[in-house]
């Protein structure tokens, strides 16, 4: 297998450095941020024939920025945006051909709010179609491949992001989360992946329409504390008063929680014995470190994975048909995927639910305080079973079985996504095939500082895989 492994680590500026202590290099001057973005451009270069992750290249903006000083937590390192957040100057295509490829006029709401925090924009990451599907495969062209196995899917929708930080091109990208498209990428790459309460950072202009806002933006890293330090950094930039702060946490907290252990869906699916495996160790490590874990069920409608699939199909209905006003004139219908089209045939068949589906799924926060009251973390696999390989969950698969592949595989995701409460995935363990497998802690709205804190206790007492060794 290992020949099917691609990474950009080597004795470049880069070296393993996650995104802090790249920062503190540039702020000590010991390196300079056009130092960094230039051996940063020269690892994208490195794994993106293999990997197939950037949509474009952004290097004349990048080396702009790395040539100004800049302030922020994260100033002078290299990054890259997903290709659904608006980025003054280039095209964003949400993954689809369908799009018209028409330049932004100005950057999106999150990106300011990212882009506050000092990186240096090396580019656009590639996403499925919408990011409908949680693998980043597309119609007609060559998908985004997993560096740990290039025959394997690495995820999605964010998966251009998950496989360039992977890969150690960049050390963090920005990502975004509807049903799992931070967390899922995270867990097929073995990365630290969390999807914040609704609220907690700048809404993108199309979540802000939704009328259940399950899109949250983030970033995927390799380190639990770059994603801690991206969340105290996304706060001084704006503060959302309704939430508890999250404040900057650097270390694991000190209380012995009572964590729930959640190790089937909501759906009559098995979860796969190598799934299974990784989260029963990491029970073990946890009950280790003092905490209590016990079993519990998720108190969900019956009705909560029907209800969500009718809502996601309702969005791509709604991208579909009403694409000319949401992305351009120049949006053509006839250049939509499978997935895309067989979603919002199924909207058109069962339109006279959503009234009741949306009433249940927004009212699914109720759900999510109810399991957090008995004990302060919920634990779960972050999908059903192992990472599949490249084609499994292709749009080109006949759309009644790609829609039953992905319902069953992304089955434990989406909950936190309608109740609006925080997950966060952790690579804990990997499959016999060498692929990493994650798990999902997840916590009561408002709660990241928990979710943070537990991540580093166990990035400490169990170190993550690195996709260097053999």
């Amino acid at each position: 297998m290992g020949s099917r492994r691609i990474h950009a680590f080597g004795s470049d500026l880069l070296g393993d450095h996650d995104a802090v202590a790249l920062a503190d290099l540039v702020r000590r001057r010991e390196v300079s941020a056009l130092e960094l973005a230039r051996a940063a451009m020269a690892r994208v270069e490195k794994v993106n024939s293999a990997l197939h992750a950037v949509q474009l290249t952004t290097y004349e903006r990048a080396i702009a920025e790395a040539s100004q000083e800049r302030d922020g937590l994260f100033a002078g390192v290299p990054t890259l945006i997903k290709d659904n957040s608006d980025l003054q100057g280039v095209p964003t295509g949400h993954g689809s051909r369908a799009v018209p490829a028409v330049p932004a006029k100005a950057d999106g709401a999150f990106v300011r709010q990212y882009l506050s925090l000092g990186f240096s924009v090396l580019g656009k990451t590639r996403l499925p179609e919408f990011g409908f599907n949680c693998s980043t495969e597309f119609q007609g062209q060559t998908p985004t491949r997993n560096p740990w196995n290039i025959d394997y899917s690495c995820g999605g929708s964010s998966g251009g992001a998950a496989a360039l930080v992977a890969a150690g091109a960049v050390p963090i990208a920005q990502a975004n989360d509807g049903g799992g498209s931070i967390r899922i990428p995270a867990a097929c790459c073995g990365l630290v992946g969390m999807k914040a309460s609704r609220g907690r950072v700048v809404a993108g202009e199309l979540a802000r329409i939704l009328p259940v806002k399950i899109v949250v933006d983030g970033v995927l890293t390799r380190t639990v504390r770059d994603t801690a330090f991206f969340y105290a950094g996304a706060e001084r930039y704006w503060f959302n008063r309704k939430l508890p702060p999250v404040g900057l946490v650097e270390g694991p907290g000190k209380r012995r929680l009572r964590i729930g252990l959640v190790m089937n869906s909501v759906i009559d699916v098995s979860t796969c014995p190598e799934t299974r495996a990784v989260v029963e160790r990491t029970v073990a490590v946890l009950e280790s470190l003092g905490h209590c874990v016990e079993e519990v069920s998720i108190p969900v409608d019956a009705s909560f994975a029907e209800d969500f699939a009718d809502y996601w199909s309702f969005l791509a209905w709604m991208a579909s048909h009403f694409g000319q006003f949401t992305f351009g004139k120049g949006f053509d219908p006839r250049q939509l995927d499978g997935l895309t089209r067989g979603l919002a045939a199924r909207f058109r068949h069962r339109f006279w639910r959503m009234p009741r589906a949306l009433y249940r799924l927004v009212g699914s926060h109720r759900h999510s305080a109810q399991a957090t009251q008995a004990h302060e973390l919920i634990l779960a696999p972050v999908v059903a079973h192992v990472t599949p390989k490249l084609g499994y969950l292709s749009p080109e698969v006949p759309f009644g079985e790609l829609f039953r592949r992905i319902s069953q595989y992304a089955c434990f995701t989406p909950f936190s996504n309608a109740s609006g409460s925080p997950a966060i995935s952790l690579p804990m363990g990997a499959a016999a095939n060498g692929l990493p497998i994650g798990v999902q802690f997840s916590a009561a709205h408002g709660d990241e500082r928990t979710l943070l804190e537990i991540a580093y206790e166990v990035e400490q007492a169990s170190p993550w895989r690195r996709i260097t060794e053999s």
